[in-house]
């Protein structure tokens, strides 16, 4: 289990995340919504140990993060097969040629080009591949269906459910409101660095007509009257 307590960040005087708790279990999906600046990639940062906060983020046994950010950064002169390979020996893992040709097969990806030529798909494709061969027990995954088409979209969530399947937790962030009630078991408002409401999968139908009275409502009634 990865708990997050009272965990709080700021810049300067501007607190972006304010008393944020929270208990992700292993074989669950939790899924991260917000407008942008709500803090969610600050978050991801923090739970990671990249940014240094207030507050405690523990696990109960020992677990390997893998940690997906919304902003991929390849090396130049680094072809995709080098990023995989690099991506394992940071670990200490043994690279399994096999095994890249075999996940290849699903994400179609030129492994011969270098990464960081890439379309933002393929490179958001590219650096999910390596977290899976690096057998992560905890993912992070930021905006992970962004740049994605249709085809990769769908076999990211069929793994995602296989890997929970395998007792993984995931957390996963996403501006698609319906990317996240199709496969998470649990999802987290965040709205100005607080999280506003936990929805569990039997209230997802409210989840947006609820963001829409309490945040965007007021919002919509003064700019209408104006555009008709």
């Amino acid at each position: 289990m990865l708990k997050i307590n009272d965990l709080r960040k700021s810049y300067g005087k501007k607190e972006v995340l304010s008393g944020i708790s929270l208990e992700l279990l292993p074989g669950q999906i939790y899924g991260l919504v917000g407008e942008n600046g709500s803090g969610k990639t600050t978050l991801f940062e923090c739970i990671r140990h990249l940014q240094a906060y207030q507050g405690t983020v523990t696990m109960d046994t020992p677990a390997a993060i893998g940690y997906l950010p919304t902003a991929l950064y390849f090396y130049p002169l680094m072809r995709g097969t080098e990023y995989i390979e690099f991506c394992l020996s940071a670990r200490k893992l043994k690279i399994n040629a096999a095994e890249i040709q075999s996940l290849n097969h699903l994400f179609e990806l030129p492994l011969n080009d270098y990464a960081a030529e890439y379309s933002t798909g393929m490179k958001k494709k590219l650096a999910f591949m390596a977290l899976l061969m690096q057998k992560n027990d905890i993912l992070l995954l930021d905006e992970p269906f962004n740049g994605l088409d249709l085809s990769s979209c769908l076999i990211l969530k069929q793994i995602l459910l296989q890997l929970k399947a395998k007792n993984k937790t995931i957390l996963l962030s996403s501006h698609i409101l319906s990317s996240l009630t199709d496969i998470c078991d649990t999802i987290v408002y965040l709205h100005h660095g607080k999280i506003q409401k936990t929805y569990s999968k039997d209230t997802f139908d409210i989840i947006e007509q609820e963001i829409m009275d309490g945040n965007i409502g007021e919002k919509l009634k003064a700019v209408v009257p104006l555009c008709v």
